[in-house]
């Protein structure tokens, strides 16, 4: 039996996706034959409330040299982290010269916020190709994995942090504890961990599935958090939700009585109470829900493709990943996905090697039906897709329902 990595109880899974490799490993052809694989199991803690993978992969088949994903592609992001970046010097920043430390700063689309301002930074990349960018781009950077003796390192070098930030990595990292105690060491006094992951709430409410791969070893909710920090002498004491990436939680943790608790903290205690987010019996019927939209997403793509029209995948993203290989979508039913992203075009998608193909592609020959991918960034995508659209084009989505629009 798996034991929990926050607590260590006992615990069990409520479902499995089965065979999965690297979310984020597309491929080329004559990788195929030894391609990684591992089962994607998720479990829930009775005792502390966290959800999470039981098993993972090594961190460095997922963030390494060659690591596929750039923040600074999205411009919706760019807008997304300049706003997290102002909350943070407005009501964080207070001593006479801050500094601000991002774990899995990625390119530096958060930190470029505070270097552009004059605050001294430092951002946390493990994965070599996107820190060099950062590096590039004037954002002081390490390239490193954080925990207690880096940021041991930090301090003597730095001083303490007035502020630790993540940024959709926090969720990544199976050590937490380890994490946990290098945030202690690093913060000041009145220093505060913020950082924004997918909500657990959301992924229940929306049978978001997807969001469910090897790089997400936790999935958080304020009960699951604050069970982890208090352990470390840490307390939650604000929470913001946010719209992006399908639904996240925004979380602002401090040294135990630091600050005092807002009121939007037990207002969403009480809201996963009313979701069942601390009862088993809520990821029983979440896994129901789950292979309901699998069976309803199989059987409308091959519904299309029975009346001979064509199927094109949207945006070449860790969660089509979980999707295409879960639901068993291979390029029978998906032609190719479509994506802008230079390092993933001339390969094949991870598991069911779709083509993934240049977005040009995509527009000289507009497919009859586009399936989202990232229905995440869909307002941001359908905005700019009215080509598509105009002459009859729909688009398949399947959060938080399957259905064409």
């Amino acid at each position: 039996m798996n034991k929990c990595l926050v607590c260590a109880a006992p615990i069990d899974q409520f479902i499995s996706f089965g065979k999965m490799p690297i979310a984020n490993g597309f491929l080329k052809p004559e990788e195929f034959a030894k391609e990684y694989f591992f089962e994607l199991r998720v479990g829930f803690c009775s005792q502390c409330a966290m959800v999470q993978l039981l098993e993972q992969p090594e961190r460095e088949k997922m963030f390494h040299a060659n690591y596929a994903f750039f923040s600074s592609t999205s411009k919706f992001m760019a807008e997304h982290f300049k706003e997290f970046a102002g909350f943070v010097k407005e009501k964080y920043l207070k001593s006479p010269d801050p500094l601000v430390v991002e774990i899995g700063s990625n390119d530096g689309i958060m930190l470029r916020n505070f270097a552009n301002a004059g605050i001294r930074h430092l951002g946390i990349e493990p994965s070599e190709n996107v820190a060099q960018v950062a590096m590039r781009n004037g954002i002081r950077t390490v390239c490193s994995f954080f925990d207690a003796e880096l940021a041991k390192k930090i301090v003597f070098e730095h001083g303490q942090a007035d502020a630790f930030l993540g940024a959709n990595v926090m969720c990544h990292i199976p050590y937490l504890h380890s994490v946990a105690a290098g945030i202690k060491i690093l913060l000041k006094p009145k220093g505060v961990l913020v950082f924004e992951d997918p909500y657990l709430g959301d992924i229940v409410q929306k049978t978001s599935y997807d969001q469910i791969y090897d790089e997400h070893a936790f999935y958080f909710s304020v009960a699951s958090v604050s069970n982890l920090f208090a352990q470390h002498g840490m307390q939650v004491i604000d929470v913001l939700p946010q719209d992006v990436h399908g639904g996240s939680m925004r979380y602002v943790v401090a040294h135990q009585g630091a600050y005092s608790v807002t009121e939007a903290v037990e207002k969403q205690r009480k809201l996963e109470e009313s979701l069942g987010l601390q009862r088993k019996e809520t990821f029983d019927q979440l896994r129901r829900n789950i292979e309901n939209s699998r069976e309803k997403l199989v059987k409308l793509l091959k519904e299309v493709k029975r009346n001979g029209k064509r199927v094109v995948g949207y945006a070449a993203t860790s969660k089509s990943t979980t999707v295409t290989n879960y639901c068993g979508i291979t390029e029978e039913l998906v032609e190719f996905i479509s994506d802008t992203t230079p390092i993933k075009q001339g390969k094949y998608s991870p598991g069911t090697h779709i083509p993934v193909r240049p977005y040009d592609e995509f527009k000289k020959n507009y497919p009859d039906y586009a399936l989202l991918f990232g229905w995440n960034h869909a307002k941001e995508i359908m905005s700019k897709e009215q080509d598509f659209v105009a002459p009859g084009g729909k688009w398949i989505v399947y959060v938080p329902e399957v259905k064409v629009l």
